[in-house]
């Protein structure tokens, strides 16, 4: 026959009845904090900018950001697309809280008008050689219709103004990018990088990873150091 002493029990409740509030108090004082993922991301663009393309880069760019990773790359080959699809794109990049490096590569690829924005709008911006940019009037952000020359002037200052303000965001040349837009002008990486529209040539990723690696940039979260060492590549291919 068991004996249960009440007391002890009373006394045993008590305890429990103060300990684990107090517990849970110095939990909260000290919270967990979730370390970053030791990842990079990298997405691929090779063709227009479109819909599809824009739904790609905004979503591996918010997953990205959630998931607390260093960096996304975005690798383009781009002969332009889409104004509306740009705009999606570059307003991600601009309000996100994980860097961005936009990378123009492999060599004989191109970041030509809607090319041109989105590299601009990258916290970094990098070419691999015997690549080019440019080429950014914005008849061709509209699918190659003129329209009226009123209308058409209108556009092109629009287009004028937003690359003008991108440049002067991320310190880049706000002049090359207005003529980029007015008169279609392009240029080789190695003139880009001499005029101050991309940062570095790099190439191939890992000499791009390795020279921006302790660069500081300024994210929707403030100002960042990029920490990248020993960080893994993690390619996340657009679904067709």
């Amino acid at each position: 026959m068991l004996h249960y002493n009440i007391g002890e029990i009373i006394m045993h409740l008590i305890k429990k009845i103060i300990i684990l509030p107090l517990i849970f108090l110095f939990l909260s004082l000290f919270p967990v904090h979730v370390s970053a993922q030791n990842n990079i991301v990298v997405l691929t663009i090779n063709g227009v900018i479109n819909p599809a393309s824009a739904e790609y880069l905004v979503k591996g760019i918010q997953e990205a950001a959630n998931n607390n990773e260093k960096l996304v790359i975005i690798q383009m080959d781009t002969p332009g697309g889409l104004d509306t699809s740009m705009r999606i794109i570059i307003k991600e990049i601009l309000n996100s809280k994980v860097p961005v490096a936009v990378y123009v590569a492999p060599g004989g690829s191109r970041a030509a008008s809607a090319g041109t924005f989105i590299t601009y709008a990258g916290h970094v911006a990098a070419m691999a050689p015997g690549t080019n940019i440019g080429a950014a009037h914005p008849v061709n952000l509209m699918g190659g219709g003129k329209g009226d020359e009123h209308m058409m002037a209108k556009v092109e200052n629009d287009a004028v103004a937003y690359i003008k303000s991108i440049a002067e965001k991320r310190k880049r040349n706000a002049v090359w990018a207005e003529l980029a837009v007015r008169k279609s002008v392009s240029i080789s990486e190695t003139e880009a990088k001499n005029l101050g529209v991309i940062d570095l040539i790099a190439n191939d990723l890992d000499a791009l990873i390795m020279a921006i690696d302790g660069k500081e940039v300024t994210t929707e979260s403030g100002t960042v150091k990029l920490d990248l060492k020993g960080a893994s590549l993690k390619y996340e291919d657009m679904k067709l």
